[in-house]
């Protein structure tokens, strides 16, 4: 209590949360992506599984993490936001943990599901908190650091599991629990330094309350356009998350640690590429919908070649290339400029919504592939349906917003 009250006189809060917030998303993907580098030896594990139960892993997990977007954003802005995180981690790490001893597939999926519904209680929190206490002109470039943990957890998830089970010195299991002494630690991290809120601030006017509860607010065309390309850029970055590994496994000739490590490069290069957009995007406030555009382009781009090249040199750069430019470089660019015009009292609620209709690729992603590999016997035409929804979601973000910035030249 002393080093962290010391801590505070050193540090503005707003620092504070950004470290804090960052170990948290660090954890969770170490969690989400721990299992998919291993998937033939969970298969064989439980007397062969096929490609759409491996599927159901990721599908069931996020079924819970979607299902818990918009209760917990509604319970956030009412309650407050360490009262919610804080019992939320200890689902997740109660529903890990039942992943780790299941016998059978079928408890797999229950243990899933609750992790999942463990999670759904952070998103709101982190980006309510950034939205509240992070000083504007540095909004983009706090949310870029914040989703680094998101870079680094993968990273660590991929490599640790691809080594470690997939040369046999763990067994899988082996991670799950140290994944979930890993969510036991952040749990005791935020109680200590996330601030309880007085309730005063949170129950507000009769008029914010109405505010708060206006659908109308969430679903400005602004807000529609927004939901409709975060589906599309996080339905690929799922598919990556998810099938990636086995992919290059199975169909581009890499093997054992290569696997984890060739995987990994999207997460890493992402760091760099997340920072250098969202600090121009930061310097130039008026263009972020162009910048998105053209990182989205860039990235389906990118993707494109990367599933279709033969040359495992030019594929690994590929890789690389969609980290700098994909998910991870748009996405806080995406966020800051929807906090912009987020309902008053309502942050927290507007960002469950947002990530309630983003998260929706991520149920359904993982399922539709494996699907898709067993009917086809490659998982190559996922990837390409997967490019064709993100240049459908672009193209409708482009015209929704032009559509509105010409209406509002026009009232004006």
């Amino acid at each position: 209590m002393e080093g962290q009250k010391k801590l505070n006189r050193q540090m503005p809060y707003w620092k504070q949360i950004i470290y804090v917030l960052t170990i948290g998303w660090i954890v969770i993907w170490i969690y989400r992506t721990v299992l998919t580098p291993i998937y033939p030896i969970i298969s064989e594990y439980f007397g062969g599984a096929t490609d759409a139960q491996l599927g159901h892993i990721s599908s069931f997990y996020f079924l819970g993490y979607v299902c818990m977007q918009i209760p917990s954003g509604i319970l956030v802005d009412r309650v407050g936001k360490k009262q919610i995180l804080i019992p939320g981690f200890l689902l997740f790490s109660l529903g890990a943990l039942v992943v780790g001893v299941a016998q059978n597939i079928g408890l797999v999926f229950i243990g899933s599901v609750l992790a999942g519904l463990g999670c759904g209680t952070y998103y709101g929190v982190a980006y309510s908190l950034t939205s509240e206490y992070v000083p504007v002109s540095k909004r983009s470039l706090s949310t870029a650091i914040v989703n680094s943990g998101t870079a680094i957890g993968s990273g660590l998830g991929l490599v640790s599991s691809s080594y470690l089970v997939g040369t046999g010195v763990l067994p899988w299991q082996a991670l799950i629990f140290v994944t979930v002494m890993l969510i036991l630690l952040a749990t005791v991290m935020f109680f200590y330094f996330i601030r309880i809120e007085n309730p005063k601030t949170i129950n507000n006017t009769k008029a914010d309350v109405k505010k708060q509860s206006s659908l109308k607010e969430l679903f400005k065309p602004r807000m529609i356009s927004a939901y409709i390309l975060y589906f599309s850029t996080l339905y690929t970055y799922y598919l990556i998350d998810t099938w990636l590994p086995n992919f290059l496994e199975t169909e581009k000739g890499f093997s054992g640690t290569s696997v984890g490590l060739a995987s990994s490069l999207v997460f890493f290069t992402a760091i760099p590429g997340a920072l250098i957009f969202s600090r121009i995007a930061d310097g130039i406030p008026k263009k972020k919908v162009q910048l998105i555009i053209l990182l989205e382009i860039v990235a389906a781009s990118v993707l494109l070649i990367t599933v279709t090249t033969t040359n495992q040199t030019i594929l690994v750069v590929g890789i690389m290339a969609y980290g700098f430019f994909g998910k991870l470089a748009v996405e806080p660019i995406i966020i800051s400029w929807l906090g912009e015009s987020a309902p008053k009292g309502s942050i927290a609620t507007m960002y469950g919504v947002f990530n309630f209709f983003g998260m929706s690729a991520s149920v359904i992603v993982p399922s539709l592939t494996g699907k898709i590999s067993d009917l086809t016997g490659s998982k190559i035409y996922a990837f390409y349906l997967a490019i064709l929804i993100i240049g459908i979601g672009t193209s409708l973000f482009y015209l929704i917003n032009r559509f509105m910035g010409e209406k509002k030249k026009i009232l004006d």
